[in-house]
């Protein structure tokens, strides 16, 4: 039963609690990339061919040179320890109002505006409200860059590290600079890894899909963070070249990730939200679903 036809007298269910009714309903609802872009022809994005930001190619560049396996474990038994700082959410956002994506070809407005328009477009299509928090966090792990990384270590499309990269990547010509590359270790097509070992006994680039993942465990359901985690991970939503990696379950939920792709990639346009009239809304599920602060 959907939460619009319960009676009145219906005690209200926790995230996960709910998910059971809600999920058969939102996976019969995938949105229509069409209706979601504006102004803009859903095939002109994400066009690394002739990308309109000079930003975005030296962006990969980077990345692909540095991102090694043995660079994302320090990274993470680093700022896993969620230790750096303690904020309100409102605060990490003051900041992400400062922050352009380098590797985004489709956007130059600043991080919270493109947070609000992924967020109203799940709010639009009637998905429930921890849908919407997913879509309003996700890029939260940004706030990385506040620590002094550089964009190169934060944001981008994800990957795996420890086994070959696939050319299913965006430019993946820059990989062979990559020390990785060349290590027998890890330049196979399983690496490090076992066949259908499952993505949570895989380690991913470095960045904000897996700082914020880790950041919201505690607070949202798993289809939520299957969203944040692997929200960039195009490879394997869009072109399917991780499927060897990949367990049962990680199909099962990736249902839920590549439902939220097209409002993650297709609200992008420039038009901006009216933070003003959104406001109230959104302290609102903020305060429902997370403390008063984080740690970072």
């Amino acid at each position: 039963m959907k939460p619009a036809e319960q009676s009145p007298a219906a005690p209200e269910l926790s995230p996960l609690q709910s998910l059971d009714h809600w999920e058969e309903d939102i996976l019969e609802r995938y949105p229509d990339p069409e209706s979601i872009a504006q102004g803009k022809e859903t095939t002109e994005y994400r066009n690394y061919e002739d990308p309109k930001r000079e930003t975005v190619k030296e962006f990969y560049r980077l990345n692909h040179t540095y991102q090694t396996y043995d660079f994302v474990q320090e990274k993470r038994a680093d700022y896993l320890r969620f230790n750096k700082k303690k904020m309100p959410v409102w605060a990490a956002f003051d900041f992400l109002n400062e922050l352009v994506d380098d590797s985004d070809p489709d956007t130059d407005l600043d991080q919270l505006q493109h947070l609000l328009q992924t967020s109203e477009a799940i709010r639009a299509d009637g998905h429930p409200d921890w849908m919407v928090l997913a879509g309003l966090m996700h890029d939260m792990g940004k706030v990385l860059c506040l620590f002094g990384e550089p964009q190169w270590a934060v944001v981008g499309d994800t990957f795996p590290v420890g086994c070959a990269h696939s050319d299913k990547i965006v430019y993946p010509e820059f990989f062979a600079a990559n020390p990785d590359a060349a290590d027998e270790r890890y330049n196979t097509r399983y690496g490090v890894y076992e066949a259908n070992c499952g993505l949570d006994n895989v380690t991913m680039s470095w960045g904000h899909d897996e700082y914020v993942y880790h950041m919201m465990k505690p607070y949202l359901p798993e289809p939520a963070l299957y969203m944040l985690r692997y929200h960039s991970f195009y490879a394997q939503h869009r072109e399917h070249a991780y499927d060897h990696l990949m367990s049962a379950h990680d199909q099962e939920m990736f249902k839920w990730v590549n439902l939220f792709n097209p409002y993650d990639l297709y609200s992008k346009n420039p038009t901006p939200p009216n933070w003003n009239e959104l406001r109230g809304y959104y302290e609102q599920l903020v305060k429902k679903y997370l403390p008063e602060e984080l740690m970072f």
